[in-house]
């Protein structure tokens, strides 16, 4: 299962049915879990924890030192979750003294050229598309998706089940369960599609809905908006979850559709 072309140090710890394919280099301080495809022409830097049944796909780069000038050299890691397949030529690079990791989730999908910055969180079953550029510092929930050629700004926090279109330029954060689009990027509505291909009940949606029609299109500022969400809307996990983000948004949030460069109107659906 590992082939003699490969480079492994010895003391890296490689769990039983790993598969390591030619000039592939493995670094001393690495762990790789049990039944994870390690394609050719691969390297794997000191300070990578990888999971089980993960693929990594060749010209992947995992582990390497943060692109962070303040970086000075510290013991910091990169921990990425079992079931997470990296394609080709992706590249996420370990912590920095801020967080000491850089962390993806299970079941996540990064494909070609995506980017992932030192400090970095993200949850599981993330699909990040082609060329994806994640800056350092990023917070990314469970389930959520990000298109093609998008760019996400430091310390960005993208929510739970949201869905960013492709090419976004991401500088603000975007609440959990939303769409969103344009330039400057903008709410699109509610991802009501993906909640309930993910088991959402249609109370649930509806409630969510409602939400957002309040906070992004009533006319109230955000801090009256999420008043009037926790008078008149029901306590449940996803209101709260919605409010708790918001509230705490250090960047702001997404702009409402009337707000927005290319408004039409309501899209809460």
């Amino acid at each position: 299962m590992i082939s003699p072309l490969a480079s492994i140090h010895p003391d890296a710890r490689l769990a039983e049915g790993v598969t390591v394919e030619p000039f592939t280099t493995i670094a001393a301080d690495v762990e790789i879990g049990a039944g994870t495809w390690v394609g050719p022409n691969v390297t794997i830097m000191g300070g990578a924890r990888i999971g089980a049944n993960c693929q990594i796909f060749p010209g992947a780069v995992v582990g390497a030192v943060p692109q962070d000038l303040k970086f000075a050299g510290e013991q910091t890691t990169v921990r990425i979750g079992d079931f997470t397949v990296l394609r080709e030529c992706v590249t996420v690079n370990r912590g920095t003294i801020d967080r000491g990791e850089t962390l993806i989730g299970t079941h996540c999908l990064l494909m070609a050229y995506v980017h992932v910055a030192h400090d970095c969180i993200i949850g599981d079953h993330c699909i990040l598309a082609n060329t994806v550029q994640v800056a350092g510092h990023v917070e990314i929930g469970d389930y959520a998706i990000v298109g093609g050629s998008s760019a996400i700004h430091q310390f960005v926090k993208i929510g739970a089940h949201a869905m960013v279109s492709g090419g976004s330029l991401v500088r603000k954060d975007v609440p959990p369960y939303v769409k969103a689009g344009r330039e400057p990027l903008t709410y699109a509505g509610v991802n009501s599609i993906g909640l309930r291909r993910r088991g959402f009940s249609d109370e649930a949606v509806a409630l969510t809905q409602q939400l957002y029609r309040i906070l992004f299109l009533g006319g109230l500022n955000t801090h009256d908006a999420l008043a009037q969400i926790e008078q008149e809307l029901p306590t449940s996990p996803e209101r709260d979850l919605a409010v708790a983000f918001v509230r705490n948004a250090t960047r702001g949030i997404l702009k409402s559709p009337k707000r927005g460069r290319a408004a039409e109107g309501s899209e809460a659906e």
